[in-house]
């Protein structure tokens, strides 16, 4: 390690009437503790030249090295670490840099909790927001989630389907009628994943109407209450309704100047410091994506809730479509929304849906034609339960290979892999922080979850560099890349 400083921006979501708040929640949840274990020192926070700075200074237990640190707290916060000699590790370095994003993330996530958000798509109809508290709908949770546990389901419905045909059409013919049905419903899946991941979309983004404006105006949690209470759903679309009026719809910027007459008619007197305002093109962030991986560009829709999450299905790439949720272009800044895009067409590209589908069906009819028949007193025993669930955790894991490929996928193409590090980091900042323990490390290996964990993709991003060089077998290498992680987290 050398000893030249360690600096990195962070790009903050939160207003500047939070900044002072933000600077004293980093200060009080995670230096004082630290500086209480004695790991660091010299800990300060000012205001100086109008900006919100803390300064800290990291210390080895043994006594070899130090770290002088300053964060300057702003819309991007900037921080430089100044490492005493070469001895300093670099992985003490990027541990600080971690935990800096996921305070602030916790932060971030806290304020979102009573922020009002208001978005529109340009030229198109207003939608009110969807509660965050809602539940969300079944094919939401399922699509956005993982279409590979929609797959598992079907197997699922299928055996509760052959319990019953069994009975009323008896045990040769219930089986097979059954195992045509499930066939028949997952290829119906894929078929039309673009209609049912389409669904999710409040919105369509077209190229006439490319543009996403969203408002955030930050509130107390109790003042946030009571405007929920006074304004239920139809009202809300009346103030979105009114402000659009105001502002879009005759060309005019979201700002306090030209919405403090719609907010104030609500109760609500408008400070500039308290709101919050971003344009996105987000037509032009998948045309830029699909250029890079030389596809056709997919319809594109926004789900207008505040979950961040993207989602690309289709039976090819020229029947995708994309969906991208408010929330992931609330939390992330547009080279981070460009390279998550990436990943999301990679999976398009390499038509990772009907793959999986291929698998898990592969395997099932196997199971009911070969093994169900054949070793019938197997199946009936405990050792049946074992084979479906170690089965269905190696189809999982086997799910890693592609999750860790559209990670790479997007790095080749993009040529961003640290964006796309920093994007998981804010999203996924909660498992960072869980997966620090190594038993959790390894649980994460083995459950039933399509994704590899998040420490692996983002150290794997971050190893990367600033310049990926084209990979002839991109599933091999993650395929290879992801035993490796698994084995090491033992």
């Amino acid at each position: 390690m050398s000893e030249q400083p360690f600096s990195f921006s962070i790009e903050t979501e939160v207003t500047p009437a939070h900044y002072d708040e933000l600077t004293k929640y980093i200060f009080d949840n995670y230096l004082t503790p630290r500086a209480n274990a004695k790991h660091f020192t010299n800990l300060n926070r000012a205001l100086e030249d109008g900006i919100n700075v803390i300064r800290f200074t990291a210390l080895d237990p043994e006594g070899k090295w130090q770290i002088n640190a300053t964060v300057n707290v702003n819309k991007t916060i900037e921080v430089t670490m100044q490492p005493s000699n070469a001895s300093v590790p670099k992985t003490v370095l990027e541990l600080i840099k971690e935990d800096l994003i996921i305070a602030i993330q916790y932060f971030e996530e806290a304020v979102r909790r009573s922020t009002l958000y208001f978005t529109w798509v340009e030229g198109k109809p207003v939608v009110v927001e969807k509660s965050p508290l809602r539940r969300a709908r079944i094919i939401e949770r399922i699509l956005f989630g993982n279409i590979l546990f929609l797959f598992v389901l079907m197997i699922a419905v299928s055996l509760v389907l052959f319990v019953f045909l069994e009975v009323t059409l008896g045990p040769d013919i219930g089986i097979y009628v059954a195992a045509l049905v499930l066939v028949i419903g997952q290829v119906f899946l894929v078929i039309f994943g673009d209609k049912l991941v389409g669904s999710l979309a409040d919105w369509s983004v077209t190229e006439k109407n490319p543009t996403v404006q969203i408002l955030q105006y930050n509130l107390s949690p109790q003042q946030l209450a009571q405007f929920r209470e006074n304004f239920p759903r139809d009202k809300l679309l009346q103030i979105k309704k009114d402000i659009y009026d105001q502002t879009l719809a005759v060309g005019k910027p979201i700002q306090c100047e030209t919405a403090s007459d719609v907010m104030s008619k609500y109760g609500l007197e408008c400070q500039q410091e308290k709101m919050g305002t971003k344009r996105i093109n987000v037509y032009q962030l998948v045309k830029n994506a699909t250029e890079k991986f030389n596809l056709p560009m997919p319809k594109v829709g926004i789900s207008n809730t505040m979950v961040a999450n993207a989602a690309a299905s289709g039976p090819s790439p020229r029947r995708g479509v994309v969906i991208i949720t408010t929330g992931l272009l609330v939390q992330l800044e547009e080279n981070e929304i460009l390279t998550v895009l990436g990943h999301e067409l990679s999976h398009l590209k390499s038509r990772d849906p009907l793959v999986l589908l291929g698998l898990v069906t592969s395997e099932y009819l196997f199971r009911i034609f070969v093994l169900l028949r054949y070793f019938a007193d197997f199946f009936s025993s405990i050792f049946g339960f074992i084979y479906v669930f170690g089965i269905l955790g190696l189809i999982y894991f086997v799910a890693k290979f592609f999750e860790a490929r559209a990670d790479l996928e997007s790095a080749i193409k993009i040529q961003k892999p640290r964006v796309l590090a920093g994007a998981l980091r804010k999203i996924g900042f909660r498992r960072l922080q869980i997966e620090r323990s190594s038993a959790v490390r390894v649980q994460d290996w083995i459950t039933w979850n399509p994704h590899p964990p998040t420490y692996f993709r983002v150290a794997r991003l971050e190893n990367m560099g600033d310049t990926v060089p084209s990979v002839k077998h991109t599933l091999l290498r993650s395929a290879k890349e992801c035993i490796q992680g698994f084995v090491r987290a033992f």
